[in-house]
């Protein structure tokens, strides 16, 4: 991770300071997160407390840009603004053996109702190396799964056909995610399809490499992904609204 983080990072910041580029203040943001990777204690993050709320700020712009222009491809968006999206930087590490109190990522889920939603929707996370673009539903409630699960029972040739379309099973070719290694139970284990039952999350994503930060137009690479993710999360909140409407 370190040499990395040197060897490429770090050019491209140099490079970029004496050139004007669409979304320049992610660029702070982004050298943030990489002190924070290797300073990852309260001590050193208090000192820099003003630094880490100018780059949560650049990221909370930049989330809000991408809120307006999703809202105009999936009308279902009912958010406005960063803060019903955008997740904290502090962890809880409570129950985790690792004791970093801090994550070393920006992260944003953009959905109807927000981050706290039910609903299938987008997730954008911003961490230099490991950035991501996808979405879908994680850790649904045990109610929600199998009304998710029932969807596809009785919807299989739709559901196949959305995971096989060309565009969406290039940029996904996964779903993420535990799966059962049995059939769920309530349904038939002959089922043809029973491996589309066995997941535990209905999770896509897909990776962003550093450069498109700086170099290319994230909003527009970000949301052409979205818009081939739609189709996958509509079909996921079909199931939703049969519990929470």
């Amino acid at each position: 991770m370190a040499t990395k983080l040197v060897q490429l990072i770090s050019p491209h910041l140099c490079i970029l300071l004496g050139q004007k580029r669409q979304h320049m203040d992610l660029q702070n943001a982004f050298q943030f997160l990489i002190d924070l990777i290797f300073n990852n204690n309260r001590p050193w993050f208090n000192d820099n407390k003003e630094r880490y709320l100018s780059a949560k700020n650049d990221f909370d712009t930049f989330v809000e840009e991408l809120i307006a222009l999703l809202k105009k491809q999936d009308k279902s968006i009912d958010v406005n603004s960063a803060k019903e999206c955008v997740f904290r930087i502090y962890r809880d590490a409570r129950f985790s053996k690792n004791k970093d109190p801090y994550k070393t990522n920006f992260g944003a889920f953009i959905s109807k109702g927000g981050r706290k939603s039910q609903y299938a929707g987008y997730y954008v996370h911003f961490e230099p190396d490991n950035s991501f673009m996808g979405g879908g539903i994680y850790q649904p409630t045990p109610v929600l799964l199998k009304t998710i699960r029932t969807q596809i029972f009785e919807n299989t040739k739709e559901y196949k056909g959305i995971l096989e379309q060309k565009d969406f099973k290039k940029q996904f070719p996964v779903l993420h995610g535990d799966k059962l290694k049995m059939a769920p139970k309530g349904f038939p284990k002959d089922f043809e399809a029973i491996d589309l039952l066995k997941n535990k999350h209905f999770v896509v994503s897909q990776k962003i490499e550093n450069e498109v930060w700086f170099e290319g137009d994230p909003l527009k690479r970000i949301l052409n992904s979205y818009k081939t993710q739609q189709t996958f999360n509509e079909f996921l909140n079909r199931a939703v609204g049969k519990e929470v409407s």
